[in-house]
């Protein structure tokens, strides 16, 4: 979709549809544009429309108006919105003009700049709420809204958020794109090849391949990638944009995941190619990062495999050992997600990170905690924990932490090793962050478990059913707030 900011009065702006955004308090921002206008809103609120957040009105335009249609979209209460409720109106704009076969608009900022909020929010929705993933579909008949025209006198501000709202809604788009790839067409391969595609003047990306991980004692990496053929990737890409410790962001990348002999229920298993998220959301961030020129040091590492039963998959029972010389005895092979992650967080302390972040699909328990409306979050630097707190109110993609209590470390005592991976039922969600914790060492760290979030199962305002991105726009923002 193509961004343009255009200063023309709403009236005289060629297009298929004016957007106007709208509260409960009436459509009185609007008296300006004429009689007729004014005739039509004042006819249609409160029987038709009522301003109520998301509500959406398309409603044919009067003659005297260039654009071919009016789409009312409700903001909701005056007092009670925010950039994020601006954002969930442009994605609910943008998918209903989609749907109505609408191929032009633009945007009247009036309410928005009588609120003190920028339109940039709008057009973040709006770029990710018209997201779709047809790679494998013979008709394409999708419908697309190609250009959004804001309706503002140009400002070097203004085109610096819209500019920065088109990097990060590709980014999510890129993210999703790799998620919603069937797990035939992203093996750990695959994602290693996608990743090679941001390689740049500041970025750089290697690979290391079994024998590597091998080679530095990544026991509990491999363990899990042990029943599948498709050769496991510990992928590592490095921006070097300013100088000093790194940020280290590690993505938990099962490119498919069966439970291995720890086999999971059949019901739902085809989503199971969603369990590289985290690995997707890291990417998706260190393509921002790059097309940004963001001044920071930032490292990406994916630990990708699948994970499958075999002849030669670990067993329960089995006892493996990780790159920094802790045994693990394995519960279950599907709590592999820590086990890949601990590896990867062991190899990144080499950095000497400022702050080192994973991001995982992490455990069930998270979606039963906190549903499908939260991010779980655990870590060991209040600092950093803050951070991702204040982001989460700047982005709308929220967090809620979970204790990372002294007494879950009993919950992974193992009789013949160091740690036991899993613990049971009873504190599953947080014994996990505890597992995780133990490699972290003194490097401030956060965990981000979004097994609740990764996936929606039904359209929401700027996530379309599918994968949400979820992660990318949430780290670019504390990024942003530590360079």
């Amino acid at each position: 979709m193509d961004v343009f900011i255009k200063n023309a009065r709403e009236a005289s702006c060629a297009c298929d549809a004016l957007i106007l955004p709208m509260t409960e308090a009436g459509p009185s921002a609007y008296g300006s544009l004429g009689p007729s206008v004014s005739k039509l809103l004042k006819k249609v609120f409160s029987r038709e429309f009522s301003g109520k957040k998301n509500e959406v009105l398309l409603v044919p335009a009067s003659d005297d108006l260039k654009p071919g249609r009016l789409l009312l979209v409700g903001l909701g209460n005056r007092e009670e919105i925010t950039s994020e409720t601006v954002r969930q109106a442009g994605g609910r704009a943008a998918s209903h003009l989609q749907g109505a076969g609408m191929k032009t608009a633009a945007l009247s900022i009036r309410v928005l700049s009588g609120l003190k909020l920028s339109p940039a929010d709008f057009i973040e929705g709006s770029l990710l709420g018209a997201y779709a993933y047809r790679r494998y579909k013979k008709e394409n008949n999708h419908k697309e809204l190609r250009a959004v025209t804001i309706l503002s006198r140009p400002s070097r501000a203004l085109a610096k958020e819209v500019g920065r709202a088109k990097t990060v809604a590709a980014s999510v788009s890129f993210a999703r794109d790799l998620v919603n790839t069937p797990a035939n067409d992203m093996t750990p391969s695959h994602l290693s090849r996608e990743a090679a595609k941001l390689r740049g003047r500041k970025m750089t990306v290697r690979v290391l391949e079994r024998k590597d991980a091998e080679r530095l004692g990544m026991g509990t990496f491999l363990s899990v990638a042990r029943g599948s053929h498709e050769p496991p990737k510990v992928i590592i890409l490095e921006y070097k944009g300013g100088k000093g410790a790194p940020v280290v962001l590690i993505g938990k990348s099962i490119t498919f995941d069966s439970g291995g002999i720890s086999l999971k229920p059949a019901d739902g298993m085809e989503k199971m190619k969603y369990d590289m998220a985290g690995g997707a959301a890291v990417l998706g961030v260190m393509k921002a990062v790059s097309e940004s020129r963001m001044p920071l040091h930032v490292i990406g590492i994916l630990p990708a495999t699948e994970n499958l039963p075999g002849g030669s998959a670990t067993k329960p029972g089995d006892v493996v050992r990780s790159i920094n010389g802790t045994t693990v005895e394995v519960i279950s092979t599907d709590a592999e997600g820590r086990m890949v992650i601990a590896d990867a967080m062991g190899y990144a302390r080499r950095y000497k990170p400022r702050a080192m972040v994973d991001i995982a699909t992490l455990t069930g328990a998270c979606s039963i905690a906190l549903g499908n409306e939260a991010i779980a979050m655990m870590g060991n630097d209040r600092g950093l924990i803050g951070r991702f707190s204040d982001a989460a109110g700047r982005t709308g993609e929220r967090v809620w932490e979970m204790p990372l209590f002294e007494e879950y470390k009993e919950y992974l005592k193992s009789d013949v090793a160091d740690l036991k991976n899993a613990a049971g039922r009873n504190g599953s969600l947080v014994t996990s962050g505890w597992f995780l914790k133990e490699f972290a060492g003194d490097a401030p760290w956060v965990h981000l478990d979004i097994a609740g979030t990764a996936w929606t199962e039904k359209d929401k305002p700027y996530m379309p059913k599918g994968s949400t991105g979820i992660g990318v726009r949430l780290i670019l923002s504390v990024l942003e707030e530590l360079k």
